[in-house]
């Protein structure tokens, strides 16, 4: 889960890392209020999960409240790189002589922690690592152990930090190391790195990932999730417990074990080349061990999206038996019918595996019921994803 800045900024702070004072609006009025509490200059800063905010006009000065609050009024709303401003963000502003860079990430491929430091900070680190190199520090961290003083200091003098702020850079390298443990990040980041006339330097800026497979020892985590953003039919799958992403497309996808179901979707969109690019509409793994009622779940959420055209459900059964499959799509089809919803849509099945000739008896001998007059049989995976993408495009 990616977080917002102003989120981030409030975890730095558990934390003990130096972040200016602020608050996070969502009108004008709140953001006027905010100023007139914080006194003085302010920042008015977008609030949205994407780079390139001030180019975009997204981070604004405002001298007095009434221009905090006309500052924020342009901003609130603003499409910025396809993310609509719902929030902004103001902080005290601070008198900046230099600015860092300085992250901890997860490095898959390696399969280590690394830490990026940098005295070029302020400007896209990818563009200081390609023009001018030398100036980034790149270390990995043993995970057994950690990043204590004398691991700061080795990263801090191999980034050339200057000496005047060696001491305050190890510090805060050290308390975002607990940062990024504590909380089971990916990734925190903080550019700039700031240090002011007086020779403070603050966390002026706060990237944050954290690990959703860690959100069962995180239950306050659940306060930084924006279920406003996210997509109404991810959200019920969430609450259903579903692995599933909503996609563009138009051939609704169900499969057992993720590695099947984005087989699937390849085959789907390499399928659907030969009629109009049609593609797929959605992941969806209803994982090894998945009972009827997961199965209806499922099938419950493809059928909610509108954009839905045709249903391929890939079954190859093992843990998940190809009757449970076939007992849910019945169960799924049949609530829907109660609901009084028309289950217009095709579906296209394939069951290979454990149980298949079972599920294959179940699904015909429920031919007969009106909600499963759609539903077909196909052998092969490539098969059944040709007739899914030729009934999506109405052929």
């Amino acid at each position: 889960m990616d977080l917002y800045e102003y989120q981030g900024r409030e975890l730095f702070a558990r934390h003990g890392l130096p972040v200016l004072g602020g608050g996070v609006a969502t009108t004008p009025e709140e953001a006027r209020a905010i100023a007139e509490r914080l006194g003085g200059r302010v920042v008015v800063k977008a609030q949205v999960k994407t780079g390139g905010r001030g180019k975009a006009g997204g981070v604004k000065l405002a001298e007095r409240p009434e221009e905090a609050q006309a500052r924020a009024a342009d901003i609130l709303g603003m499409d910025i790189k396809g993310h609509t401003v719902h929030r902004v963000m103001l902080t005290v502003t601070a008198d900046i002589t230099e600015e860092y860079y300085f992250s901890y990430l997860l490095d898959r491929a390696n399969r280590t922690f690394l830490a990026i430091a940098s005295v070029a900070g302020g400007m896209d680190i990818e563009q200081v690592a390609a023009q001018t190199p030398e100036k980034v520090a790149r270390m990995p961290i043993d995970a057994g152990r950690g990043v204590d003083e004398a691991t700061a200091r080795e990263i801090v003098a191999q980034a050339g930090f200057p000496a005047e702020v060696a001491d305050q850079v190890v510090d805060i390298a050290v308390r975002l190391w607990q940062a990024f443990v504590a909380e089971d990040a990916t990734l925190v980041e903080v550019n700039p790195l700031a240090k002011t006339t007086d020779g403070t330097v603050l966390c002026l800026d706060a990237k944050v990932t954290l690990d959703g497979n860690a959100d069962f020892r995180h239950p306050d985590h659940e306060a930084f999730e924006d279920t406003a953003a996210v997509d109404p039919l991810e959200q019920l799958a969430k609450e259903k417990d579903l692995n599933y992403v909503k996609l563009d497309g138009e051939v609704g996808i169900i499969g057992n074990g993720a590695g099947l179901v984005m087989s699937t979707l390849d085959v789907v969109a390499y399928a659907g080349e030969q009629y109009g690019g049609v593609r797929p509409a959605n992941f969806l793994d209803i994982g090894g061990g998945a009972s009827a009622a997961v199965m209806a779940d499922g099938l419950e959420i493809v059928l909610s999206d509108p954009a839905v055209k045709s249903v391929f459900v890939n079954v190859f059964g093992g843990i998940t038996a190809c009757d449970e499959v076939a007992n849910g799509i019945v169960k799924a089809l049949g609530l829907l019918a109660e609901r009084g919803e028309t289950v217009d849509r095709p579906l296209v099945v394939r069951l290979d595996g454990n149980n298949a000739e079972e599920g294959l008896r179940i699904l015909d001998a429920a031919r007969g019921r009106p909600e499963l007059a759609r539903l077909e049989h196909v052998d092969t995976m490539d098969g059944a994803a040709r007739r899914a993408a030729e009934l999506a495009a109405g052929v």
